[in-house]
């Protein structure tokens, strides 16, 4: 049953589309964000087979950078929650962070489809938030996208003034005490986990299985 947050909680990849434009409706960002304990649509994907997909290639990439002698922390033990000065509290957890004997660092996402801007984004955001963390405090990161067929570098001074600004800024309104924009489609609900018992709007049809008919061309 759906429940009241204490406090705005928000996880990196609800952020990471909306950054980039692969999703709009930032209400459902923002009712998760407040709300716990809700119902959930079934995933449209085949969940299991992407876990052990995703499983095989971050156990592959984690033995190749062990074995050039890195000291490596995989997903649960790269688990952070970090509350800002707002008091929203951003949450998230990379696949692999590497720890290098000169005090540098590298965040490591695997992903096992297509590359989109939005993996870019979720590196980069963890980026921004491991060197507030504890155990990564002060430790500067680059990050690496790996995929099946190559891996794409982000460069650390990728997380500048410009990248800071719309991320905060998307972070306000996701925390704020106001609804956030509501922009539902077939697509994007589609793809959304909120039920019709928290989304009234959300629309079931796509809009690929329609077809309009009376143009002149």
């Amino acid at each position: 049953m759906t429940e009241p947050r204490s406090g705005p909680y928000i996880w990196v990849t609800w952020l990471s589309k909306l950054l980039v434009g692969d999703r709009s409706c930032e209400w459902a960002a923002w009712f998760k964000a407040h709300h716990k304990n809700y119902d959930r649509s079934p995933s449209p994907f085949d969940v299991v087979t992407w876990q052990m997909n995703h499983t095989a290639l971050l156990g592959d990439v984690r033995a190749g950078l062990e074995a050039d002698g890195n000291r490596v922390l995989s997903e649960d033990q790269n688990y952070f929650n970090l509350r800002g000065s707002s008091g929203a509290v951003l949450g998230g957890k990379p696949d692999l962070v590497v720890m290098r004997q000169d005090g540098t660092g590298a965040i490591y996402d695997v992903k096992t489809g297509q590359p989109r801007a939005s993996d870019n984004a979720q590196v980069m955001i963890y980026m921004y938030a491991l060197p507030y963390v504890n155990q990564f405090r002060g430790i500067e990161f680059e990050g690496k996208l790996v995929y099946g067929g190559g891996e794409v570098e982000i460069p650390s001074d990728a997380i500048d003034d410009s990248f800071r600004s719309h991320l905060f800024g998307l972070i306000r309104r996701i925390s704020d005490s106001e609804p956030a924009r509501r922009v539902p489609s077939g697509l994007e609900c589609g793809m959304c986990d909120l039920t019709e018992s928290d989304c009234p709007e959300r629309i079931e049809s796509d809009p690929r299985e329609s077809i309009a008919e009376g143009a002149e061309f």
